[in-house]
C-alpha cells in the first residue's frame, strides 16, 4: 500500500499557482489548445489560480512560451 508524502498534508498553508495567458495559440499543435481549455485559458490576458500539483506543473511546463506563472503562498482562498 502506497503513502501519500505530500509536503502540504495536513498543513493550512496551500500553494497556488496564477497563470496568465501572454500570448495567442493560433498556430500552434492542436494538443496546445487542449492544454490551455483544461486550465481555463481560453483569451489573452485571462488570469486563473490553480492548485500546485504535479498534474498542473507538467500543464504549464507544456505551454510555458505562452503562459506567465507565478506562485503564491497563503492560508485557504485568503490570497
Amino acid at each position: 500500500m502506497r503513502t501519500c508524502r505530500s509536503p502540504h498534508k495536513g498543513s493550512s498553508v496551500h500553494k497556488q499557482l496564477r497563470i496568465t495567458l501572454v500570448k495567442s495559440y493560433i498556430g500552434q499543435a492542436g494538443s496546445t489548445a487542449k492544454v490551455l481549455t483544461g486550465m481555463g485559458l481560453g483569451k489573452l490576458n485571462k488570469t486563473v489560480l490553480l492548485n500546485d500539483t504535479p498534474e498542473i506543473r507538467g500543464m504549464v511546463r507544456k505551454v510555458n512560451h505562452l503562459v506567465f506563472m507565478e506562485e503564491l503562498k497563503g492560508k485557504g482562498k485568503d490570497l
